[in-house]
Order: structure tokens, then sequence, then C-alpha cells
């Protein structure tokens, strides 16, 4: 019998996807609070190691009252950008819960960082270079590629030899000398192997190997062993979690091998995203269509690639619930049918060659998981509107937690002497 993802954890709390549809328009992003509080403990209770910490990975969903939410529970956070740093420090993030994970930045972007007192981690000898002129003498952490990668598509694997990723273990020795020659402490090293692993041993490799690179140094805070801990993205087939008690016995062993070899405790710290809110996000949207070309029975819908680009990037499944008057669609009759979105593209295709049940024309869709890598990088590609993101709060009511964009806003940055009031 196939599982129904939002019926067995409430997912919609005292409303129905055509009332939210209705009152917040479509398509529409719509998180369960509950659910993220959930993955969050999880995370937090992955290790009994005392010094251990979470760092939430924002690019994953940077709702800024999800990361609120984040935050209430104790997580700290990483950034990529000056952007990413803004928007964390105003839910409440101070500067020692924030590590700068930089990649081929400018000097004003690095600058930026280092004027808030963030810890900044560079991903290359010329950054870190950059980094010892900008701030002579200060305190830095490398992001090493050990040469171990992991992920579901070539496109999200951030280790090994195929990566833009990190500095290699063969450039330890002139990573050491540009440290001595700015004065530089490094304070941490970290890593990331990949996006959505689900089988304990790549991660394990890959915590192992950055714990020997550590041992190279004297005198560190923090070791970071990275993210990616994948979520069952196929719930209805009977995928499995990840098992993160497995995970976390074999961390506390490793752990406490290592600190006693290394002569004291050190914080440890991960960097999961995607876990902490992949599920916690459904996207909704609207059957405009059906159609027959050839063999294929095309579904049009308003989930472009605009919206949730992760199917279109790289070939990414999510699970679907179809919705009729609201309520689920249980029946037992299937139909092969193929996703599509309303962007002039070819590869504007949410799911193919699907099984699901019968839709007509004024359906809702839920796209299952979308979480994380979902409005985070949606666009206003066609001039299409970005949707609204509405939060299902613990006590089952929602709330506007970003607005849908409005037609004014596709011209608000353009230098016109008076911006007409479209709507």
């Amino acid at each position: 019998m196939k599982a129904y993802f939002t019926e067995q954890n409430h997912f919609y709390g005292t409303c129905n996807p055509q009332q939210l549809i209705q009152k917040y328009g479509s398509p529409l992003y719509v998180y369960n609070e509950a659910i993220l509080r959930a993955r969050c403990r999880e995370m937090l209770r992955l290790v009994s190691y005392p010094f251990f910490a979470v760092s939430y990975s924002t690019k994953a969903n940077s709702n800024l009252e999800l990361l609120k939410i984040i935050r209430q529970e104790g997580l700290h956070a990483d950034a990529m950008s000056p952007g990413e740093i803004v928007i964390l420090e105003v839910a409440g993030f101070q500067s020692h819960e924030i590590l700068f994970i930089s990649n081929n930045v400018s000097a004003e972007e690095m600058q930026f960082a280092i004027d808030r007192k963030i810890t900044v981690s560079v991903d290359s000898l010329s950054q870190l270079k950059l980094f010892g002129r900008l701030n002579p003498g200060g305190s830095v952490a490398v992001r090493i590629n050990t040469g171990i990668g992991a992920g579901h598509h070539e496109k999200v694997i951030t280790g090994g030899k195929k990566t833009k990723f990190g500095v290699s273990t063969e450039q330890i020795p002139e990573m050491k000398g540009i440290i001595k020659e700015y004065g530089l402490r490094l304070t941490g090293v970290n890593q990331h192997i990949g996006s959505l692993f689900m089988e304990c041993e790549p991660y394990i490799e890959g915590v192992k190997a950055i714990l020997e690179v550590a041992k190279q140094f004297e005198d560190l805070e923090f070791v970071d062993f990275g993210g990616g801990f994948g979520i069952p993205y196929q719930k209805q087939k009977g995928q499995k979690r990840l098992d993160l008690k497995s995970l976390g016995d074999s961390l506390d062993e490793i752990i406490a091998q290592w600190t006693r070899e290394y002569g004291k405790d050190i914080q440890f710290k991960i960097e999961p995203g995607r876990y902490i809110t992949a599920e916690s996000g459904v996207l909704l949207g609207t059957v405009n269509a059906i159609k027959k070309n050839h063999s294929t029975t095309y579904v049009g819908t308003d989930l472009g690639f605009n919206v949730l680009m992760r199917p279109a990037l790289y070939d990414a499944y999510h699970d679907i619930e179809v919705y009729k008057n609201g309520q689920l669609s249980k029946s037992e009759e299937y139909v092969s049918a193929t996703i599509v979105g309303n962007i002039c593209e070819s590869g504007d295709i949410i799911a193919k060659d699907r099984d699901l049940p019968p839709i007509e024309e004024g359906d809702l869709l839920g796209i299952m998981d979308a979480g994380a890598y979902g409005y985070s990088m949606s666009s206003n590609y066609n001039c299409r509107l970005r949707p609204a993101e509405v939060l299902i709060q613990a006590d089952g009511r929602c709330k506007l937690i970003r607005r849908r964009d409005t037609l004014d806003d596709l011209l608000r940055n353009f230098n016109l002497e008076k911006c007409p009031t479209i709507i």
C-alpha cells in the first residue's frame, strides 16, 4: 500500500491544500514547523560527544522565519555569501555561531566576514593568501579535499579529483608555508564530500580522512566533518531512512579515539542542510492542461523549473501526491503521466513517466520533500512570479512567511522615472 507522507504527518494542520491555494495563490511552498524541529533535534542528538555543533547550511533554505526556528533549536549556521550572513544576523545568529565557508569570493566579500569577526574558511591556496593579505595574523579555517566524494549526481559531488572545492592533501606543505608567511593561526579544518548520501560508509571514510589531516596541525579548535546527510525522496516506494544511530555510534567511537591521540578535546561540527529542511516542505501547484503527444500523457502545471529547479538541474526525484477538491486522492487506479511546467524549455519536467492516480484539470499536485533547494533556487525566469511561502505552525494554523511576488516586483530594480503600479 502506497505511503502518503502528508496524511501520516498531519502535514497541513487545520488547513487543506485547496484552502491554502485559494488564500495564498498557486504555486505555493508550504512548510511544517513540527517536522522542521524534529529534524533539528535528530541532528543535535547524532553523537554523545559534549563538544559537538550542528551548523545548518543556509543555502538549502534561507527563509527568515525558518532560520529563526532553526536557531531556537540550538543550531549554528554556515554562510556562503554576505547576503546569507546578513539574513542569519537578522534571524538572531551571533558571529561565533556562523562559519563563512567561502568559495572564490572577492576581497570585499571576505572582508565583510572578517569585519564581523566571523570565522572564515577558505578553499584554495590563492584565497588563503588573500585572507593573509587582508587579515595578517588572523585566525582562519581551511577546507580540505581529501580525495573522497559521494552524492546522488555528479553535480552534487563536492569531494574527490573532479570538483572545484578544497585544498588537496598534496598542497598541505604549501598551505603551511602560506600560514607561516602571513602569521596566521589555523583554528579549523573542514570538508564536504557531497550531497545526499544514504549509506554511512562514504561519510565515515571521509571523517577518517579529514581527521588524518587534522593530526598534522597543533592547537586546532574544531574539525568540521561536512554535511550531505540524505533523506528518502522515494518514500512511496518504501525507501529506508539514513541510519543515524549506526552513523552516530561510529562517529562517537572515532571521535573518542582521535581526541585521546590528539591530547585534548576540541569541537567537532557537521553541516546538514537538506536533512533539516527538505521533508518540512511541500510545493503545491495546479494542473492547467492535459494532453497526449504520441504515446506520452503530459500533465501541464504551474510548477515550472523557475519554481523547483532540482529535477531539471540534476534529474532529482520527488514523490507526488494528487489532491481533488482539497482531499488526497487514494485511487487504486494508476495512469502513466509526465508532469511538466509552464516554462518555454524542453527540460521543464518535474517527473517523467510517473504512475499516478488519474489527474484532471483543476486538480492540485503536491511535490514532496521540496523544503531544500526549492525556493532558494527559484527565479523569475520567463518573468514568472516566485510563489509565497507558508508555515503550518505547531498548533496547526497557517502563517504567511514570505509573500508572493507581484508584477511590480519585476520592475522594481529598473531605472525608471516612475515605476507604474501594475496591480
